[in-house]
């Protein structure tokens, strides 16, 4: 096999792509990853998780310090020093993005730094970063080149005024005020980090409710916490126009009802997050005939496939939730099944977390989508004010709610708001994985005291006998 002949060529260093290279070349497969950006880890190390949850925790530390003369800790005058802020995230990227290296390096993947183009089946040109081309073979390809920012139609983001979450991650100050269109997970992570480092926020949404597909329960007393926090809500809002001035920027506000007055909304910056969308384009896919749907997703059976042979892809190019571990599990299993192992990723386990103080976290069903599907269930619900660990840690905001079905005790869905929710919904993963039910749960010895008693609680509620409520 010659230096540009490959058993796996696979476009995107992403958390799929590379993930999936590293399991490929465990595998015995010779696998080589290229990536256009320069730096492995794709949207999530470089522009994306890794540095908006530096700056959620180093905010959220600045917050805790403001207020730890309520725990008899005398600290003086607080001050922010944002460029130092931005240097402590900037060396949180570079940390995870050489650690990539390093791992695709150590499982000798052929890091390869440049953009991808598909010119056949099993055929990749290059066009490398530092001059020149490559032509690779390769007996599969594997497309995890991830997403990008959704525009909003009509409005130019500029990166000063307007500005991406790009942008919203790299701000020389503070803004005195933010306005963010979208009130979904990014757009809330990013505001709470400005309104802890003194910016007043304002969030404008087109829907009359905050954090799309999120459980209702969940959702409203999110937004209730969001608010006694300062954040100021706009819904059912839609924007008509934005204009970037010299030191400002100017929204133009509309019922999204199409009924009523429009308003204006003036804010030193703007920060459109409407979402994501696949980023598919400049890849060859035309020309080679990769089909895509409506949404410009890449179509793809339960392996991966392409209706092209030896053309796979995953991540946030398919359908699915646009998730850095949805596309790692993804990966995982790809790698597996091109190396002829059982492989399998169960989409009603994927767990969803907004890294806010408090965190939100989910995983399975609803109480909106079971009742959709016409599904009989109880639902235990436990606050944190009855917690003894969140009482004596000043974290009582929140609660944790399990759904679980009403004739087998199946936990068909766990819903948590609260401190470190991030990290307990792993149990409630993994419990439903082996399709526990909350009789198992309940049944678990949970050490005290921790906040993961509220969700033994929570299992205990549904059975009408919590213990400490």
């Amino acid at each position: 096999m010659s230096d540009d002949s490959f058993d796996l060529v696979i476009i995107g260093a992403g958390p799929g792509g590379y993930v999936c290279a590293l399991r490929a070349a465990q595998l015995g497969l010779k696998t080589a990853c290229i990536d256009k950006r320069g730096e492995p880890g794709g949207t999530c190390l470089n522009v994306g998780c890794i540095p908006s949850k530096a700056l959620l925790h180093a905010s959220e530390v600045f917050a805790q310090a403001q207020h730890a003369g309520d725990m008899g800790i005398k600290l003086g005058s607080v001050k922010l020093d944002l460029e130092k802020m931005m240097a402590y995230k900037q060396s949180g990227i570079d940390g995870n993005t050489q650690g990539v290296s390093f791992l695709l390096k150590k499982n000798k993947v052929e890091e390869i730094k440049g953009a991808a183009t598909l010119t056949a089946p099993g055929k990749v040109d290059v066009a490398l970063l530092d001059g020149g081309t490559r032509q690779l073979s390769a007996k599969n390809i594997v497309i995890a080149t991830g997403s990008e920012v959704t525009p909003l139609p009509g409005i130019e983001i500029d990166e000063e005024r307007i500005v991406s979450s790009m942008g919203a991650l790299s701000f020389d100050a503070v803004p005195k005020h933010l306005a963010i269109v979208g009130a979904g997970i990014i757009g809330l992570e990013l505001g709470s980090v400005w309104r802890r480092l003194g910016a007043e926020v304002t969030v404008v949404e087109f829907l009359d409710r905050i954090t799309p597909g999120v459980d209702a329960d969940l959702a409203k007393n999110f937004q209730r916490v969001l608010k006694k926090q300062g954040i100021k809500f706009m819904l059912g809002k839609k924007v008509t126009g934005a204009k970037a001035l010299k030191a400002s920027a100017k929204l133009t506000l509309a019922p999204a009802s199409g009924d009523g007055e429009e308003e204006t909304l003036t804010a030193d910056r703007v920060l459109i997050s409407i979402g994501r969308r696949p980023h598919t384009q400049g890849l060859g896919l035309e020309a080679v005939g990769v089909v895509r749907d409506s949404a410009g997703r890449i179509e793809t059976d339960a392996h991966f496939k392409t209706n092209i042979d030896g053309i796979y892809a995953l991540g946030d190019v398919i359908s699915g939730p646009m998730l850095a571990h949805k596309a790692e599990d993804e990966g995982v299993a790809l790698a597996e099944h091109l190396a002829g192992k059982p492989s399998h990723v169960n989409y009603d386990v994927i767990p969803g977390v907004i890294y806010t103080a408090p965190e939100v976290a989910w995983v399975g069903k609803s109480e909106e989508e079971l009742k959709d599907a016409g599904t009989e269930y109880k639902v235990g619900k436990f606050p944190f004010t009855a917690n003894g660990r969140a009482k004596v840690n000043g974290t009582t905001d929140g609660f944790v709610k399990i759904l679980a079905d009403a004739h087998t005790d199946k936990v068909l869905g766990v819903h948590i708001l609260g401190a470190q929710a991030g990290d307990m919904i792993a149990e409630a993963a993994v419990a439903m994985e082996f399709s526990a039910s909350a009789e198992d749960i309940a049944r678990t010895c949970h050490a005290h005291p921790t906040l993961t008693e509220a969700v033994k609680e929570a299992a205990l509620a549904v059975d009408g006998r919590a213990l400490h409520m």
